[in-house]
Parts: C-alpha cells; sequence; structure tokens
C-alpha cells in the first residue's frame, strides 16, 4: 500500500522556543536570509564561507578561440554570469579572481591560491599549458574549466596532467555556465568537513576514529554524556516544549500510535539537544539510542535528529559516525540532507528497499518544501515518537558511506514507490537501481547503514574523492 496524496502543509516553525532559531558560536544567518539563499549552497551555521581562487587562463590573440578574441570582454562575460548566479555562491568568497597570462603571472599568485580550499581555472584560450602547471603547483583541489573552443589543451587534461602526481585537478567540459556553481561543490564539502562538529552521545571509546578523520578532513568528534543531556532536558522550559509539540502535532497528517505525552517528552529532548548544539558550536548530533544511551534517556532523539535536518543542520541514528560524515559530505555538495537507512532487497523488481524510522521532511534542503509526515512509533520497539516521511515518487537518489576515511561506496537510483507497509521501518522508499540490483546484494559490504540524499552526486562525489584521495567503488 502506498500513501495517498495530501493537502496538509507541514507547519513547523524552524525555530527553537518559537523564536528566530541562530545560535552565535556558530555564526549563523537569519531566518530571512536563509530564506532567500538557494538550496543548492549548504545550510546551517558555518563558522566561515568557502574559500574559492578564481583564475582566468587566457593569452592576448591566441589563435583559439580566435584572434580577434578581446580576452578581458570574455573575463567580463563570465563574471557577468558569477554575478547572475550570486545565490549559488552566497557562502563562497572569492580570494582572487585574476586574468593570468603568463607563468610568472600564476607563480606571483601563489600564496593566494595556497589559502584556498579549492581553485577554479577558466580556460579562455590557446596557450595556457604554461598557466595551468604554475597553478597546479600550488598542490589545491583544481576544478578546470573549459568551454568549446577553448583550445586544443583538452586533448592531454585527461592522459597528461589529471594524472601527473601531486596535480589535484578534475576537468570540466562544457558550453552550460551553470556548472560553474557545480565545479565549487567539492571545495564546499571539504571545507565543511574540516569546520564540523559532529557530537556523540554515547559511553562508548571512539577515540580511533576521531582521531583518524580529524588527521584526514579536520573534523572534530565530541563526545557528550548522559548526565549533561538529562540536566539540558531539565532546564528545557515545559512552555516551550509544549509549543514544539503544537508544531509538531500541527504539522502532520495523522498521529497514529504516540500518545500526547511520549510527544512532548520528545520534543523536549530536541530543544535540549538543541541547546547542547549551540553550545558546542556543533553541526551533527547522534546519539547512541540501541546502545550505550538505550532507555537512559526520557525519550528517544528521533524527532531531534529530524527537526535538526529541517534546520540545515544534522541529526543521525545511533551513534553512527561514519554517516554522520557522509551526512556531513552530501549537505556540502548539495544543500541537502541524508535519510540514514536499513536497506532491503526486491531483486524480482530490481530494486532496494530503504528504511529506518525516522525520516525528514525537508529532503529538499531547509529552503524548500517539505514533505508529508505522519508521527508514529518505533517499529522494533512499538514506543516513542518518530515522523514517518512520505518521499516523493520519481526522484532520483544517490546511497553512499563513507568507508574508514579512504574508502567511498555508492550507487544511485530513482524512487518508485513510497511502501505503507507494517513491515519493517516507519519510513521507506523502494528505489529502482540504476545497475544491476543482483550485483548490488552480492557487492554489499561495511555493514548496513548507506545514507541516502536526493539527486544524482555520482560525479559530485568523484570530484570529491579525487580530491581527497579517497577510492570510489559503485556497487551497483
Amino acid at each position: 500500500m502506498t500513501w495517498k496524496p495530501t493537502r496538509r502543509e507541514f507547519l513547523h516553525a524552524a525555530a527553537m522556543a518559537g523564536g528566530a532559531l541562530c545560535f552565535a558560536s556558530a555564526g549563523c544567518e537569519t531566518p530571512a536570509a536563509r530564506a532567500n539563499r538557494p538550496s543548492l549552497v549548504s545550510p546551517g551555521c558555518r563558522k566561515s564561507k568557502v574559500r574559492v581562487a578564481k583564475v582566468y587562463m587566457g593569452i592576448p590573440k591566441a589563435h583559439w578561440p580566435t584572434p580577434l578574441m578581446d580576452i578581458n570582454a570574455e573575463v567580463r562575460r563570465y563574471e557577468d554570469e558569477f554575478a547572475r548566479m550570486k545565490g549559488e555562491f552566497a557562502d563562497v568568497e572569492f580570494v582572487t579572481s585574476d586574468l593570468v597570462t603568463s607563468e610568472g603571472q600564476a607563480a606571483a599568485l601563489k600564496d593566494k591560491l595556497e589559502t584556498a580550499d579549492g581553485i577554479l581555472a577558466i580556460h579562455l584560450s590557446m596557450g595556457i599549458v604554461p598557466v595551468l602547471l604554475s597553478i597546479l603547483s600550488a598542490g589545491r583541489p583544481t576544478v578546470l574549466f573549459a568551454a568549446p573552443y577553448s583550445g586544443h589543451e583538452w586533448t592531454q587534461f585527461g592522459g597528461v596532467w589529471k594524472k601527473k602526481e601531486g596535480a589535484l585537478m578534475e576537468c570540466m567540459l562544457t558550453s552550460d555556465l551553470a556548472q560553474l556553481a557545480v565545479a565549487v561543490r567539492p571545495f564546499r564539502a571539504i571545507h565543511h568537513l574540516r569546520e564540523a562538529r559532529i557530537l556523540n552521545v554515547t559511553t562508548r571509546n571512539f577515540d580511533g576514529y576521531a582521531a583518524a578523520v580529524k588527521q584526514k578532513f579536520g573534523t572534530d568528534i565530541v563526545k557528550i554524556d548522559r548526565d549533561r543531556v538529562l540536566a539540558a532536558y531539565k532546564a528545557a522550559p515545559d512552555a516551550e516544549a509544549e509549543a514544539e509539540t503544537r508544531r509538531w502535532i500541527g504539522g502532520a497528517e495523522k498521529v497514529v500510535e504516540p500518545p500526547r505525552d511520549e510527544i512532548f517528552k520528545s520534543c523536549k529532548l530536541a530543544l535540549a539537544l538543541q541547546k547542547i548544539m549551540d553550545e558546542e558550536g556543533g553541526t551533527v548530533m547522534t546519539v547512541d539510542c540501541y546502545g550505550s544511551m538505550w532507555r537512559q534517556l526520557p525519550a528517544y532523539p528521533c524527532i531531534s535528529h529530524s527537526r535538526m535536518n529541517n534546520l540545515g543542520l544534522g541529526g543521525v541514528c545511533e551513534s553512527d559516525l561514519p554517516s554522520s560524515m557522509t551526512h556531513v559530505i552530501f549537505q556540502g555538495l548539495s544543500g541537502r540532507p541524508g535519510f540514514v537507512s536499513d536497506p532491503t532487497m526486491d531483486v524480482s523488481a530490481g530494486s532496494i528497499i530503504l528504511a529506518h524510522c525516522m525520516g525528514t521532511p525537508r529532503m529538499d534542503g531547509p529552503d524548500r518544501p517539505p514533505a508529508p509526515y505522519r508521527l508514529r512509533s518505533v517499529m522494533e520497539r512499538q514506543e516513542g515518537a518518530v515522523p514517518q516521511v512520505r518521499m516523493r515518487v520519481g526522484q532520483k537518489v544517490t546511497q553512499s558511506e563513507l568507508i574508514g576515511t579512504d574508502l567511498v561506496i555508492y550507487f544511485t537510483g530513482t524512487i518508485i514507490d513510497t511502501p505503507d507497509s507494517p513491515r519493517g521501518c516507519r519510513t521507506k522508499i523502494k528505489v529502482k537501481v540504476d545497475g544491476d540490483a543482483d550485483k548490488l546484494w552480492k557487492n554489499w559490504s561495511h555493514g548496513l547503514h548507506r545514507v541516502t540524499c536526493y539527486g544524482d552526486l555520482a560525479a559530485d562525489l568523484a570530484r570529491f574523492c579525487r580530491f581527497k584521495s579517497i577510492q570510489l567503488v559503485n556497487e551497483a
């Protein structure tokens, strides 16, 4: 059985205590600014902008694209496009936007290039080989954007410079200038990983993993103890928890199992965890709900996780640190949250069913219309309160997981159904696999969880993985 369409809109306000959500420690935007920003710019509270060095490479009067081209006018044409798409670059600081016509000029920019998260090198004409090699010597992730007729150098990009030791270069050969915004996505993911602060409510030791990701990505993972959560829960005003409860119930299509008191406790815990996120400058919260925190907290953290995802932060189930890292990567690449799932296969339909009780209504991003949801119990435990979300049929999705620090596994597909079955977790999507579903299950490894994000992010993942020296494997 599949859910029927609803006219009801999600009414949950993106606010704590019924007011504007803003964390001074994280330097977050006002709700008005957030509402005006495109979802492709990663959401949430970020400490600083993504630093991108924009470099135009061209030689005056070069034979291609034509010796009659006004190279300065060509730069202005691109700059007009950047201005038109300024919303896509709202979180980007261009540390330079120089036209470079010689190797010496490129060398003079080295200090600026070395401080950038990434370099966007725009190919304007023939004869730019020395310039490009000088730019690559800065050792920064570099996306080379080359429109048709720029020159003949593209014939060497794949065979020589892309494979050159130490040359972190990816190429985009396209006439679509909108792809300039796509080019900075891997830089954004790298930047956000470096600034991310993942809070893990658990008693378990994760020092080895935390040290490895800190060394590779710069990410901080911080342990939060139970007593701190209980103190924050006790301090959370009941009136604010009641207002949050009314928003979640008012926005739901239906409340099925959970009693109102259970929803209230879940909302009060959500406010408590949000307060800790504020104090810590956190970006993602995960809770060991089926492990060391099993029945050690006043409620399940599912509504809290969904709420944080709605706000452009991150809430991840089961103290799952690899999925938390994957969530940050997806936010950087797409501006959208992830959906952690326990999959089950249906090879006869060439599909996989991805299920978890906790769903996020704003899978399109915090600034986009939400999906309908119901309030349900946690299926396995038949208790607690979770949002059961109906995602969009026909939506392209990417499933992925960061394994350790040197491997990313993924596959893509399209949502073909949102099963409303009493079996399996509450929120479910049936995904038609791109490729071979039989091969997918035979290749399955590294545990059960995968993180699903709206959109086909395979190319973005490939660029990110190249820049971070990570192996990328398509499981299907």
